[in-house]
C-alpha cells in the first residue's frame, strides 16, 4: 500500500473520531491502521434503535481504487442474520462494497471512503428492513404487511439481546447465572493497551467504554421498548421465519422480554458497582502516585484556579473525602434564566484509566431536564475528552441549554424530551416542571 493511501486512511479515521456524529465510532490498530473496527449505533425509530453493531473494515493494498473488505461482527457468533443485506456469516451486501449488483452510479468510486461506507450500512438499518430484500420493496398485500411487522419485532428483540445486553455482560464479567466475575486488575499507568482487537465480536474491545456510557444514556429508552413490545408477544413465543431466510442464514429464536428486562437491570446495577469501585481503586492509585492520579491532581488544581480567575460564581468545585477520583461540582443557576436560584450538586466519577475510560457524571439533585436521565446521568459533549476543564465547561453548557437542536441520539430523558420538542403547550409544561425542580433544589439547599 502506498504512503498516500496510508495518509488518506489516517485522515478518514481521524475525521470520524473528531466528528460530532453520535452514531458512528471507529478505532484501529496502531501497528496497522488498515485494520479498523467500526461501531454503528442503531438509528432511532427503527427496530435497531440504540443497538451497538460492530464491523471489521480491512483496507486492501489497492485502496482507494477498490473498497475495503467489510464484515459484520455482531452476529451472535455467526448465528444471527440482522438484515436481508447483513448475513449471519458477516457478509454485508452493498453495491458500494462490490458485494451486490447495484444500479449505475451506486458502485464504488475513489471519491468515497470510510464514512460513506458506514453511512451506507447504517441506511440498511431502516424502519422496514423487510423491504431491503429484492422483490419485497413494493409489497402491498395484508400478508406482507403482517410479515413486515413480525420481522421488525424479532429484530427489535435481538437488537436488545445481542447488540446491547450480550456485549455489556461480556465487558462487565456477568456470567449466565447472573454472578459477576472479579473485576480485572487495573493498569497503573492508565494506558488501555490490554484490550483485544481480534475478530471475536463478543469481545468489547475498543468500544467497551462507549457502550457503557451510552447504555447509561439510553437505559430508559431500552426499558420503554421492552414494556411496549412485551404487550404484543408471549414469553417463549417462537420467531417466525421469513421467506428469504435460509439454512445457516436466519434469525431464529423466541421472545422473552421479561428475561431481557432482568438482564438489563442487572447491567445497570453492575455499572453502578463498577463506578463505585473506581473511587476505591483510585485511592489505591493515588497512594502509589500513579501517573493518572498525578495528572488528575494537576488538572483539578488548574480547573479550580481557572474558575477562580474567571469569577465563575455559578460553579464551585471540590473533592469527595479528598479523593482525586471523585469530584463534586455545585452549580448555582444563573440569574434571569429558568435555573435562576437553583442549587444543583453534580458528582463526577473518574476512572483509574482516564481518559480511555471517560467520566461518569450524575446530577444528584433531582431535576427534570432533557439532558439528565431519571437515574441522574448527565448527557454532555466535551470538545477535548482528555481535558477535565472542557468536561466541566460542557457540563455547565448542558445544564444551561434551553434551545437545543433536536438530536434523538442524545435523548436520555424521553419524557422531558417529548415535552421540550413537542407543541408550544408541551414546551411550557417542560419549563414549568424544570422550574419546580429549581424551587425544590433551593428548599433542599437550605434545609
Amino acid at each position: 500500500m502506498s504512503d498516500q493511501a496510508i495518509l488518506r486512511i489516517s485522515r478518514e479515521i481521524r475525521q470520524l473520531q473528531q466528528s460530532t456524529d453520535l452514531s458512528l465510532a471507529v478505532a484501529c490498530e496502531e501497528a496497522d491502521i488498515r485494520d479498523v473496527k467500526a461501531l454503528i449505533i442503531g438509528p432511532p425509530g427503527t427496530p435497531y434503535e440504540y443497538g451497538f453493531f460492530e464491523f471489521s473494515v480491512k483496507f486492501t493494498a489497492d485502496y482507494p481504487a477498490r473498497p475495503p473488505n467489510v464484515r459484520a461482527l455482531t452476529t451472535n457468533n455467526g448465528r444471527c442474520r440482522f438484515n436481508p443485506n447483513i448475513y449471519a456469516d458477516g457478509k454485508v451486501c452493498l453495491s458500494i462494497l462490490g458485494t451486490w449488483h447495484g444500479e449505475r452510479g451506486e458502485e464504488w468510486s475513489s471519491a468515497q471512503g470510510l464514512e460513506s461506507i458506514l453511512l451506507s450500512i447504517q441506511s440498511l438499518m431502516s424502519a422496514n428492513p423487510y423491504e431491503n430484500e429484492p422483490g419485497y420493496e413494493n409489497v402491498r398485500s395484508e400478508h406482507d404487511k403482517i410479515q413486515m411487522e413480525r420481522y421488525r419485532a424479532k429484530i427489535q428483540h435481538e437488537t436488545l439481546r445481542i447488540a446491547v445486553i450480550q456485549p455489556l455482560e461480556d465487558s462487565l464479567g456477568i456470567q449466565p447465572d447472573g454472578t459477576l466475575l472479579p473485576p480485572p486488575e487495573r493498569v497503573e499507568s492508565g494506558n488501555d493497551d490490554n484490550f483485544s482487537f481480534g475478530d471475536d465480536a463478543s469481545n468489547p474491545g475498543p468500544f467497551d467504554d462507549l457502550r457503557k456510557r451510552r447504555f447509561m444514556w439510553y437505559y430508559e429508552s431500552y426499558l420503554q421498548t421492552i414494556e411496549k413490545a412485551s404487550q404484543n408477544v408471549q414469553p417463549k413465543q417462537q420467531f417466525e421465519r421469513m421467506t428469504f431466510e435460509g439454512p445457516g442464514n436466519v434469525m431464529s429464536g423466541c421472545f422473552d422480554y421479561p428475561e431481557l428486562k432482568r438482564r438489563l437491570l442487572f447491567i445497570k446495577d453492575a455499572l453502578a458497582e463498577e463506578t463505585a469501585n473506581w473511587a476505591i481503586q483510585g485511592q489505591e492509585a493515588a497512594q502509589k502516585d500513579s501517573r493518572v492520579a498525578v495528572d488528575l491532581r494537576r488538572q483539578y488544581e488548574r480547573v479550580r484556579e481557572d474558575l477562580k480567575q474567571q469569577n465563575a460564581y455559578t460553579v464551585d468545585l471540590d473533592l469527595v473525602d479528598g479523593n482525586i477520583f471523585v469530584w463534586v461540582l455545585t452549580y448555582f443557576g444563573r440569574p434571569m434564566t429558568h435555573l435562576d436560584g437553583g442549587v444543583f450538586r453534580i458528582k463526577i466519577h473518574l476512572s483509574p484509566k482516564f481518559p480511555q475510560e471517560q467520566p461518569r457524571v450524575f446530577v444528584q439533585t433531582p431535576i427534570f431536564h432533557h439532558r439528565v436521565s431519571k437515574e441522574g446521568v448527565l448527557c454532555y459533549f466535551p470538545r477535548r475528552p482528555e481535558d477535565l476543564g472542557h468536561h466541566i465547561e460542557a457540563m455547565v453548557q448542558a445544564i444551561e441549554e434551553e434551545e437545543p437542536p433536536y438530536d434523538p441520539r442524545a435523548i436520555v430523558n424521553p419524557e422531558a424530551s417529548k415535552l421540550l420538542w413537542g407543541s408550544p403547550e408541551d414546551k411550557k409544561k417542560y419549563f414549568r416542571a424544570l422550574r419546580r425542580s429549581v424551587e425544590r433544589s433551593i428548599e433542599e439547599a437550605f434545609d
